[in-house]
């Protein structure tokens, strides 16, 4: 015989009637086979009653949990060992009023929303796709509403026409009506204006942290619809918590950020549709001077279990897939499984590095890393930053090192040793008199001293 030991193959000396577990979690996750009368390392010992199992087992399996397995009855020589097969059940499978699943090497107990999910699951539906009674259309915000129908029609996923019905008709045709005619959680969470009011932590808390996980200087939290989280949360992160460097390109002025928005538009999005609701725990946005890392308390399936797989072509199974629909159809997903590709798409625009998943028990987190242009801008900022608060330049210096023509020079000079008076007037746009007050300014302030050439005065960096 000799298969390996794993998920699905379990061994065992001799029966005991506790095994009838293993079959349960095998029937609830993916079919297994049990050994009877194998020694750890799938040896065959002799079992006595083997004869007397093959008929007593079949029978334990119906009697106590109503489903049928294949008992065989095998030979090694003179040997007789038992074989159990035990298929995957569409209905989950209890014994003694209690669930259990096979889960890598070991047997556990399903309980609390686990057991909720998986009875919702032979029942074909999911978490939120679950009818609330109380609700009504009227009940759900027109702002929200309006909002997905301006952008559904933008990105063409829906038509004037479509777009014009009557709210109840639209929810409908979103699929957020269940056959007995109430609203699911989905709508709910998406267009109702306090979604918390059902389902507590449904909105993003974001906090800005100093030089520590301790150090938090100011924080926000986004409530209200889903549908309109998004834009609130992106456009919030970056006005208020990132902050944009100026780099040239040339004379043309350009704004740098540690991280490409639409990336980190497609990550928040990806937040909101694998949250688990059912914890009640916000999405949390922490910035950093130099990294942002956005958590949520979801998961993705047991196959994505990395940053690398994640980033390979991969089927889309949204763990919110009613709420999902509504996103997509929206337009602000753009199709199944694309998200990691507009990622690594965004990413590619500032050559920045890909974002980092640690998915665990706990939860999804993402860590997005700074660009290495944003972090050569933010060395420079920092060195004119230190230059202005040193007590040697507190006075009318201050005012000048921080104008726009000398930060254009001090940026050159992080990637040059020297500059002459042309150069100033070439990349500041100003005349050689100003220019020549400016280099000044850096010579006093012991940036930047002046040595004569053939060429004339050339400024080398001290």
């Amino acid at each position: 015989m000799k298969e390996k030991e794993h998920q699905s193959i379990e061994w065992k000396e001799s029966w005991q009637d506790e095994y009838l577990k293993w079959i349960c979690g095998y029937a609830n996750a993916y079919g297994g086979t049990l050994y009877i009368g194998t020694d750890d390392d799938g040896n065959v010992v002799r079992i006595d009653n083997a004869r007397e199992l093959l008929e007593r087992i079949p029978n334990k399996i119906t009697d106590m949990m109503g489903i049928i397995a294949d008992v065989n009855l095998l030979y090694k020589d003179d040997l007789e060992y038992l074989q159990i097969v035990v298929d995957k059940y569409p209905s989950l499978i209890s014994f003694r009023g209690k669930y259990y699943y096979r889960s890598g090497s070991t047997m556990r107990e399903i309980t609390g929303k686990e057991l909720e999910r998986a009875l919702l699951k032979t029942q074909g539906r999911t978490w939120d796709g679950v009818p609330l009674p109380k609700i009504s259309v009227d009940d759900l915000k027109q702002d929200a509403i309006q909002l997905f129908k301006e952008k559904a029609v933008k990105r063409g996923r829906l038509t004037q026409e479509e777009a014009g019905v009557e709210d109840s008709i639209l929810m409908d045709n979103l699929h957020l009506i269940d056959e007995e005619g109430y609203l699911i959680r989905a709508a709910m969470l998406a267009f109702y204006k306090d979604p918390e009011k059902w389902v507590t932590g449904s909105y993003i808390k974001i906090g800005y942290f100093g030089k520590s996980d301790a150090d938090l200087v100011y924080q926000d939290e986004v409530h209200g619809p889903l549908i309109e989280q998004v834009d609130k949360t992106v456009d919030l992160v970056y006005t208020k918590y990132m902050k944009a460097l100026i780099a040239y390109e040339g004379i043309q002025r350009v704004e740098q950020f540690m991280f490409h928005k639409d990336a980190f538009r497609e990550i928040l999005l990806n937040a909101i549709v694998h949250k688990d609701y059912s914890s009640c725990n916000p999405i949390q946005i922490s910035v950093y001077e130099d990294k942002i890392y956005i958590w949520n308390d979801g998961e993705m399936p047991p196959n994505l279990d990395s940053t690398d797989k994640l980033f390979m072509k991969h089927s889309s199974k949204p763990y919110n897939p009613k709420l999902a629909n509504v996103f997509l159809k929206s337009g602000m997903i753009e199709a199944w499984g694309r998200g990691f590709e507009k990622i690594k798409e965004a990413c590619g625009l500032y050559d920045g590095p890909l974002p980092e998943y640690e998915i665990n028990e706990s939860g999804i987190m993402v860590l997005c890393k700074a660009c290495d242009r944003y972090l050569e801008l933010l060395s420079g900022q920092e060195k004119v930053d230190s230059l202005i608060s040193d007590e040697r330049i507190m006075s009318e210096k201050m005012s000048e090192l921080k104008k726009e023509p000398i930060v254009k020079i001090v940026n050159y000079l992080k990637d040059n040793e020297e500059i002459t008076t042309a150069k100033g007037v070439e990349i500041t746009g100003k005349s050689v008199a100003q220019v020549r007050r400016y280099l000044k300014t850096l010579c006093d302030l012991g940036i930047i001293k002046s040595t004569r050439t053939t060429k004339g005065n050339v400024y080398v960096k001290v």
